[in-house]
């Protein structure tokens, strides 16, 4: 059976962010995910985990300005000291929060940049993140998306991500495999995570097209999760999309899940 935790940057946005703990606690789910736990005192949020009975699963490095539209550093030649302090700044909230996964976010290619220098500093980074958290006891896992949403985005499908773990040379690195950016980016998904399944740390979800809730695209989610459990993944699946209405209304999709 799935295992499913509610990614609170997009779900329950109905209510401000530290109300959405209870209500993913309410909806069934026991544990969470968000993009950046860093504009907020760790107290609180291991307040609100304890009070909730909820599980932190998942959050991400520091990704530089993300108001101003920047979406990672980590591909970034100019910010590899600012790259290093998010890691020390992620793994003290890791480690607050009980929270044993982090993501990296490659950043978008620098346009200005010779394309094998921005590959440099991203397996550096990764490398190097790696090493201090694994002697944190954190996993790392790295993340392709699809440039439709986030145009020039420097990783953007499974094999790429494969290779550059494979050149990092970390034991400590998995990948992060969002069904929704690779159904745009590559399909296949089916196969696709049958193959590299033993990297595969981590999953996320949305339907395609809208980045709404399972059911509302085109992507056979009952198909994905009998097969995941059949090839035996046993991760936390990342519910990171956008209700299509109200949060709750739209949970009919996880009622069901659970019954598989």
């Amino acid at each position: 059976m799935p295992r499913f935790c509610a990614n609170l940057t997009m779900l329950f946005n109905e209510v401000p962010f530290m109300e959405r703990f209870e209500a993913a606690a309410r909806n069934g789910f026991t544990a969470v995910e968000y993009l950046f736990p860093y504009p907020y005192a760790k107290e609180e949020l291991v307040g609100a985990l304890r009070r909730h009975k909820l599980s932190q699963v998942l959050h991400n490095l520091p990704a530089g300005d993300w108001a101003g539209g920047e979406r990672g550093i980590a591909c970034l030649p100019s910010r590899r000291d600012e790259f290093r302090e998010g890691v020390a700044q992620a793994i003290d909230y890791a480690r607050a929060l009980d929270c044993t996964l982090i993501n990296c976010l490659a950043g978008i290619a620098p346009s200005a940049v010779d394309p094998a220098e921005a590959k440099e500093t991203f397996v550096a980074n990764i490398r190097y993140a790696a090493t201090e958290l694994k002697r944190a006891g954190i996993r790392l896992v790295i993340e392709a998306i699809n440039v439709r949403d986030i145009p020039g985005f420097f990783l953007t499908n499974t094999r790429q991500a494969a290779e550059l773990i494979a050149e990092a040379g970390s034991d400590n690195i998995g990948l992060q495999y969002d069904i929704y950016h690779m159904q745009i980016m590559e399909g296949d998904l089916a196969r696709t995570i049958e193959r590299f399944l033993p990297q595969i740390w981590h999953v996320q979800l949305a339907d395609n097209p809208g980045r709404n809730e399972p059911g509302t695209g085109e992507i056979n989610y009952p198909f994905l999760y009998r097969h995941l459990d059949q090839l035996g993944y046993a991760g936390w699946i990342g519910c990171e999309y956008k209700p299509k209405g109200d949060t709750q209304a739209g949970l009919g999709w996880f009622r069901e899940a659970a019954l598989i």
